[in-house]
């Protein structure tokens, strides 16, 4: 998958579980790491946990394993690692808190 159509599949695996107010961010001359950030809001924890455990197994069956996953235990904000994109699946509580769209927008 090219940067875009990644980007468009982790988009609609998120929408597939519901995840909510999902923000584009590109990050590409910011960050040497990766080029898009999304980040997206789940209304639990098992909700955020679901919404990033779906965009990994689909993405495996895709052919593009996540480099890593962190936070799958905690469930207030997993974090996964796709390379060119890295997806943020936050509890409202801590979105607000880190407010990663004005340290990185």
């Amino acid at each position: 998958m090219d940067h875009q159509q990644l980007k468009a599949f982790v988009i609609e695996k998120v929408e597939d579980l519901k995840g909510r107010d999902i923000i584009d961010l590109d990050v590409a001359e910011k960050s040497s790491v990766t080029e898009t950030m999304l980040i997206c809001s789940g209304n639990s924890k098992r909700h955020v946990i679901s919404i990033a455990e779906n965009v990994v197994v689909e993405a495996k069956q895709a052919g593009t394993a996540p480099l890593s996953i962190e936070g799958r235990e905690t469930g207030d904000w997993v974090l996964v690692d796709l390379g060119d994109v890295v997806l943020h699946v936050m509890q409202d509580e801590a979105r607000d808190f880190y407010q990663l769209e004005k340290l990185w927008g």
